[in-house]
Parts: structure tokens; C-alpha cells; sequence
């Protein structure tokens, strides 16, 4: 006996199709915003897809452990991040007023684990990693499971005395990754990417292609490379111009303010136009420049400047700064009011366009080196498609991704913070290397879900299935079709097969809408044929059908699922 409550009309509040089929076929159901029950059927796949992540973490010889959800701030304060982390961590107090928070992540606790326990360099590497609930609170949870308050992941963390055996750690986890979701039967790319919040330097994700992706993958058209948008890397040969650079004019530009109205008043490309945005670097005012066409890459901006903050000023900060409205800005006399920061496209412009910093006003023939300076020039942009990639192989494309895998190199991010150390071969205290990685586990389940399926319902691989063979008894009041199914049910189990049994007293049109909308891999129908001991055998992914004798039913399965 189970529980499967299937639905048959599309939820109003589901957007994307594994939202939708989850609900529908009963694999889940949402208790708040964000946050959800796993149903029977959605366990079963959870539990085969984390034995498939036990297995190659014991691969890559990781020991598993379990830390509590319930974290104290004194860690989180140690390491910096309580105050830096942002409103996704969910804080609390208990009843003596002590802060907690509950766990969005676990380098602190983890760093604290190892400090106390493994004192000597002869423990070391050391590779720890757990599947648990991990809580964000964010803003604005959407699309199932995909984005939710409350969701399973498996983090793990190494300690190493060197950089090599972080590296060589590393290189087993990109290796166990790229088992766990190949066997998952997933379509995804392993991408270049940013350590955002959790920080230290080398990062690579690993993405499911999906159309509903948020996160967008830059990847050569003739090439193995691949990267997250936001570190692609701009690799172009820029070339300046012949043409005689023309006297500065001051033009009068009444409500032309965004750069597509500003290139369409001079008549000339956006190429020709220089857009300039105000950031906050560490709280201090910067300039940013970048071609018109171009637009500004704030997380280049943090690695270029080495900085732990940066943020788009707002009109009112901007005209604060400045004097003049966004759709005025430009670096003509800005210089000694804030540093200018511009991206290298912009040193080989000639007679472009820019704001005045006057609202209203524009100047033409504007020229990097003559009427204004740059501190310093550097990559700061987006990467657009059709550029050159970064490898010297082919040219951009653009595709969509959905994270479910993320793995760092954290350095001494964490073990400085927290004074954490262990006693080299000479007896001397030296910060522990470590290494972070992460699979979104429930994400990962949906991510499968986006990827398979059809009109009818979800299409399980068989590797993650919650059962591999459906069976159904037409009628439940002949005892022929009751008697054979329950013998199938017992042949299936003996030979280590999940067989779920449709028992219900319903119309076969039902039983069989929702067996293509739970998606396992086969169906056994067991019908008027059930006395003479033939069932119909039918293949979910391919819509193949087969009428098989009893004893021929065990080799079919098989073969069908080898």
C-alpha cells in the first residue's frame, strides 16, 4: 500500500513542466512557499539518486557523516559571513537570546569539526561529506523544487597540507560528479563559474541544459570549453580605427537618456556609444566603462578589483555622485572625483558618444586619452555570442543550464577566519587547504523530471526510477488477472526488480493516464489474456508494445533494462 495522489488539471501556480508533472503525478506537494513534502514515489528516486552519489563519494574516498541543521553564529562570526551573507540565511535565537542560524551551508561547522579532532599533518587529506536538508530563505522561490526555502544537498569538504592534494582531490570530485550525473542519464556540460558567497578561487558547475535554466553557459561552437556567463572570458583582438579623431562637441539631448534612444539621435551604431555606470567597490564610487553594445560584468568587476562587494548605485546615489541623472553619465571630467575603470573595447573607440554629466546633454567626438582618463583597462564585460572563445577554438554560443553540481577550491579561505590549523612535519601551526563540493540533490531530481518527459508524463531513467515495472490488472474482479499479477509482483521482487502494483478497483483508461504520467520505464498490463498467461509489455520512452507468454516476461525485462 502506497500513497500516489495523481491530479488530473495542470496547477495554476506551476510554470515549467517539471513543476507541473511532480505535482501531477503525485511525487510531491508543497507545504509553504518553498518548501515541499516528498511523496512516496519522490523519496524512492531520492534515495536511488543519493546511493548513486554514496557510491562514488566512497569512490573518491570520502567518509560520510551527518552535522546538525542548527548552526551557532559564533561560528558563522568567526569565519565573517553572519554579516555578510545576506538575508537567504534564516536566523533565529533561542529562549536565553543565543543567535542561530539554520544551516544554508556547512564550511563553518565543518572547519570547526576538523580543528578540534585532526591535530597532526599524518591525518591529513581528509574528505568529509553529508546529504542533508539545507535552508534559504529566499526572496522569491519559484519553480518547484528547483528554487525552494528548504531543499536536500550533499556537500562535502577536504583538508589537505598542500595545493597538489587539493588538486588531486579535486580532480577525483570533477571525476565522481561526472559519474553521478551521467549515470542520472542527464544532459549537462561542466562550466567554468563563480564562488559567489561561498568564496575561494577555482570553481566549476555542472549543468543540465534546460530552456527554464536560469544560469546561461557560454560554450564553443567547435570546442570542449564551457563557462558560466559571468566568467567567460572576452578574448578579442579589438582594432582602432584609421579616422581622424573630430573637435569635442557639447550636443543639447532632451529625453534621450538609455543608449539605444542616444545612438538613434546621432544616428550612428551603439558601437560608437560609451555606456558609463556608477558601482559601489567596497562601498567606494568607481566608474565603469564599456562599449554601447556591451554590458558591464559585475562579477569581472569584483575579481578585477579584488574586491568583496560590488553594487550598481541607484539614481538617487548616482546624482548624488555626480550631479546628473543616469541617462547623462560619462567620463569627460570625472577624473579626480572617482577613479574610471573601462573595458578594453573602450580604448580603441574613436569619436564616440557619451552623457555630459549635464541633464539633457551629450558629448560627440569623444576620445579616450584626450578628454578623459582611464586608471586602468581590463575585461569587464559580458560575453556575447559569436565572440571568439576563449580557447582559441571556434566562436560563442548561448545555451540554458540549470545548476545542480558545484565544486571549489577554497584555499585558507575558511581555516584563517577561523584560526583552524594543524601541526606540519617540523611541529609548526599551518592553516588547513580546502576544497567544497556541492550537488543539489531535490534539484537535481527535478532537473531529471525537466529533462524527461513528454505529453503524456514524466519518462523515467531506469537508474533513478521509483520503480522500474508497472503493473496493471486490467479487471480486479477476474481472479485470473489478480492471481498472475500477484505472481509477476513476486517474480519481479525475487529478482531484485521495484515493481509497483496497480491494485485499485478503477477504469483501465485511468489506471493507464496515470501510468504514463508517473513515467516508470515498463508497463505490464495483465488483461483478458491473463488464463492463457500472456501480458502486453509496453516501453514508456519508446511507446514499443510486446505480448509476451509468462515465461519469456523475466528475459524481456532484462533486456530491456540492462
Amino acid at each position: 500500500m502506497t500513497l500516489i495522489p495523481t491530479l488530473r488539471e495542470v496547477p495554476a501556480d506551476a510554470d515549467i513542466k517539471s513543476h507541473q508533472l511532480l505535482l501531477r503525478a503525485g511525487f510531491i506537494r508543497q507545504t509553504a512557499s518553498g518548501v515541499y513534502t516528498y511523496m512516496p514515489l519522490a523519496k524512492r528516486t531520492l534515495d536511488k539518486i543519493e546511493s548513486i552519489i554514496r557510491e562514488e563519494m566512497e569512490n573518491a574516498g570520502a567518509a560520510e557523516l551527518l552535522m546538525p541543521a542548527l548552526q551557532p553564529a559564533e561560528l558563522w562570526q568567526e569565519s565573517g559571513r553572519w554579516f555578510t551573507y545576506g538575508d537567504e540565511l534564516m536566523r533565529m535565537h533561542d529562549r536565553h537570546g543565543r543567535d542561530f542560524a539554520l544551516g544554508a551551508t556547512h564550511e563553518e561547522v565543518i572547519t570547526s569539526i576538523v580543528n578540534d579532532d585532526v591535530q597532526s599533518y599524518k591525518r591529513l587529506p581528509l574528505t568529509l561529506y553529508q546529504i542533508q536538508t539545507k535552508f534559504r530563505d529566499e526572496k522569491r522561490p519559484r519553480f518547484g523544487l528547483l528554487r525552494g526555502r528548504e531543499f536536500i544537498m550533499k556537500d562535502a569538504y577536504s583538508f589537505h597540507t598542500s595545493a597538489e592534494s587539493l588538486d588531486e582531490v579535486y580532480n577525483k570530485m570533477y571525476t565522481a560528479y561526472m559519474n553521478i550525473f551521467t549515470r542520472c542519464g542527464l544532459d549537462f556540460r561542466a562550466v567554468l563559474a563563480d564562488s559567489g558567497a561561498i568564496g575561494g578561487k577555482d570553481t566549476q558547475e555542472f549543468m543540465v541544459l534546460s530552456e527554464i535554466g536560469e544560469d546561461t553557459i557560454a560554450y564553443s561552437d567547435t570546442s570542449d570549453y564551457a563557462a558560466n556567463i559571468e566568467m567567460a572570458e572576452c578574448v578579442v583582438d579589438y582594432k582602432r580605427t584609421t579616422e581622424e579623431e573630430n573637435e569635442l562637441e557639447k550636443i543639447s539631448t532632451p529625453n534621450q537618456k538609455t543608449i539605444a534612444e542616444v545612438s538613434s539621435f546621432f544616428n550612428v551604431n551603439s558601437q560608437k556609444c560609451i555606456k558609463s555606470l556608477v558601482f559601489k567597490v567596497d562601498d567606494e564610487p568607481v566608474m565603469i566603462l564599456v562599449r554601447g553594445d556591451h554590458d558591464v560584468n559585475d562579477i569581472k568587476v569584483k575579481n578585477v578589483l579584488n574586491a568583496k562587494s560590488v553594487e550598481l548605485c541607484d539614481h538617487e546615489e548616482t546624482e548624488e555622485i555626480l550631479g546628473c541623472p543616469t541617462g547623462s553619465l560619462g567620463p569627460v571630467g570625472v577624473n579626480g572625483k572617482l577613479k574610471v575603470y573601462a573595458d578594453h573595447a573602450v580604448k580603441v573607440m574613436v569619436n564616440a558618444v557619451c552623457g555630459a554629466n549635464e541633464d539633457g546633454y551629450h558629448f560627440s567626438n569623444v576620445n579616450p586619452g584626450r578628454d578623459f582618463e582611464v586608471d586602468f583597462y581590463a575585461d569587464f564585460r559580458f560575453i556575447t555570442e559569436g565572440d571568439p572563445s576563449p580557447d582559441g577554438q571556434g566562436r560563442i554560443r548561448f545555451a540554458r543550464g540549470i545548476e545542480v553540481g558545484h565544486i571549489f577550491k577554497l584555499g585558507t579561505r575558511y581555516s584563517e577566519a577561523m584560526d583552524a590549523n594543524y601541526l606540519d612535519e617540523n611541529g609548526r601551526a599551518q592553516n588547513y587547504i580546502m576544497g567544497c563540493y556541492g550537488i543539489g540533490v531535490s534539484r537535481t531530481l527535478s532537473a531529471i523530471a525537466e529533462q524527461f518527459n513528454d505529453e503524456n508524463g514524466l519518462v523515467w531513467p531506469k537508474n533513478i526510477a521509483p520503480y522500474h515495472v508497472h503493473l496493471i490488472p486490467v479487471n480486479m474482479k477476474d481472479d485470473a488477472q489478480v492471481s498472475l499479477a500477484e505472481e509477476l509482483y513476486e517474480l519481479c521482487k525475487a529478482n531484485r526488480y521495484d515493481a509497483l502494483l496497480d491494485d485499485r478497483s478503477e477504469r483501465p483508461g485511468v489506471k493507464f493516464k496515470d501510468s504514463d504520467l508517473i513515467g516508470l520505464p515498463i508497463r505490464v498490463t495483465i488483461g483478458k489474456r491473463a488464463s492463457e498467461g500472456i501480458v502486453e509489455v509496453k516501453v514508456r520512452k519508446t511507446g514499443e508494445s510486446f505480448e509476451v507468454d509468462k515465461a519469456n516476461l523475466l528475459p524481456l525485462i532484462n533486456d530491456l533494462l540492462k
